[in-house]
């Protein structure tokens, strides 16, 4: 089956599947204290010009949860979109984990911004009510559009400014950075955001993420907030091994320029039809569109995809590391011949 539903439905890079081999080993001493999570560790830390921690953990749920767990108190409140993944598809963990109010704010592309967020910024102090502690984004966003650097400086400044910390969920960073010709670092750590998920699921990864601690206030509670968010993994060098794969010789934006290109293609394409309608604009390695009812109907027959809106019929398209220029052609020419 080939799949456009989610990039968590593609395989597992080769190179990727070659490095869990090799640290499969002889022993190692668990929880982290092995050699293959030492060399990840430092190769994730040169990715960034800030002193920072990495610790690897099994998910995004997970790693969500731990970083905004370290961020907070019971009594805060965490803003996210409305379409941020912690308010939709985390089964509310994040909010069971710290206690904390989540205030999702509608958005019309699923960025926040300081004029979105400035209205938030009140009853600071009054022992009454819950008080601003965090913000939460995602690049790229769940409508696959991409904060630009300036967009998450100007965030984190209004952030500090008014004492709440940054989390961004780089589920699908590896995919922003390629779309905008930059590195990892100058899409999210440079911009000055207290934690970070590294992904690499979505890109080629057996199932593994990377919280970066930027804030060094933070790094003192990190183990624990890791530990304690069922994320610390025994034999941590399956975990680990992985990013070292990822980010050597630059397989992260390989993986994620093919993905990418595809989309684009698809795109390209798509948009010439008269009876298809784009939702949001074309930025990353998702696509959200509408067709009419009856086609969307009989493409769901033979290509599996996702209802985004289904009261009006949005769909959503996604193109990962393994997709090729058959699978996206294939599609295409599958919708031409549809009635």
């Amino acid at each position: 089956m080939r799949s456009f539903a989610s990039d968590n439905n593609s395989s597992v890079h080769p190179k990727v599947m070659d490095a869990l081999l090799n640290a499969n080993s002889g022993h190692a001493i668990g929880y982290g204290d092995d050699p293959w999570t030492a060399e990840a560790t430092e190769i994730v830390k040169k990715q960034f010009a800030r002193p920072c921690e990495a610790l690897f953990v099994f998910n995004g749920t997970g790693s969500n949860t731990m970083a905004l767990q370290m961020m907070t108190r019971p009594y805060h409140i965490i803003f996210c979109a409305e379409t941020g993944h912690i308010a939709v598809d985390e089964c509310g963990a994040p909010g069971k984990a710290t206690g904390c109010f989540m205030r999702t704010i509608p958005t019309p592309d699923g960025k926040l911004t300081p004029e979105l967020l400035r209205p938030h910024m009140i009853n600071f102090g009054v022992e009454h009510h819950s008080q601003p502690g965090a913000i939460y984004i995602s690049q790229c966003s769940e409508m696959g559009t991409i904060y630009k650097p300036e967009e998450v400086k100007a965030l984190c400044d209004f952030a500090h400014s008014h004492g709440l910390l940054v989390h961004m969920d780089g589920a699908r960073i590896s995919n922003a950075a390629a779309a905008l010709g930059l590195s990892l670092d100058e899409v999210s750590g440079a911009c000055g955001i207290d934690t970070l998920t590294l992904g690499g699921t979505k890109n080629g990864l057996m199932g593994a993420e990377c919280v970066v601690i930027f804030n060094q206030d933070l790094v003192k509670e990190a183990r624990y907030a890791r530990k304690q968010s069922c994320q610390l993994a025994s034999k941590m060098r399956y975990v680990a091994c992985q990013f070292t794969a990822f980010l050597k010789d630059n397989l992260w934006l390989e993986c994620a320029e093919n993905a990418n290109r595809l989309a684009r293609k698809l795109y390209d394409e798509l948009v010439k039809m008269p009876n298809v309608r784009f939702t949001q604009p074309m930025e990353s390695n998702q696509l959200f569109l509408i067709m009419p009812k009856e086609i969307e109907q009989k493409l769901h027959e033979k290509y599996y995809f996702y209802y985004w809106n289904e009261e009006i019929g949005e769909m959503r398209l996604v193109t990962s590391w393994d997709s090729t220029d058959e699978d996206v052609e294939g599609l295409i020419e599958y919708i031409r011949d549809l009635p």
